[in-house]
């Protein structure tokens, strides 16, 4: 287990709810501020304050629109976020292997 280096972890991912979000966006092409409270079941601030954590790492697109007059905030993946969470899931798959 020489390998087993717990600082490969990328610290922005490496957090319940922000792993949460990554791992649900990693599999749609895009998904709205209310659907992903639902999944994760969380409160709006928690969630929007980990979601602004990883739009400013350039993890996750922000779309604003409105929708009935209603406003409607949607989250995708980015190509880095798409690579930095590939690469999370690697070195986890790393550590257990070992």
């Amino acid at each position: 287990m020489t390998d087993f280096n717990y600082r490969k972890l990328d610290e922005i991912i490496h957090s319940r709810i922000r792993l949460a979000v990554m791992a649900i966006l990693i599999n749609v092409e895009e998904a709205e501020f209310l659907f992903l409270r639902k999944q994760i079941n969380t409160t709006d601030g928690n969630l929007s304050i980990h979601l602004k954590k990883l739009e400013e790492a350039g993890y996750i697109a922000v779309k604003k629109s409105f929708v009935n007059r209603k406003p409607v905030t949607a989250y995708r993946l980015t190509d880095k976020g798409k690579n930095a969470f590939r690469n999370y899931i690697n070195h986890l798959e790393g550590f257990i292997k070992k």
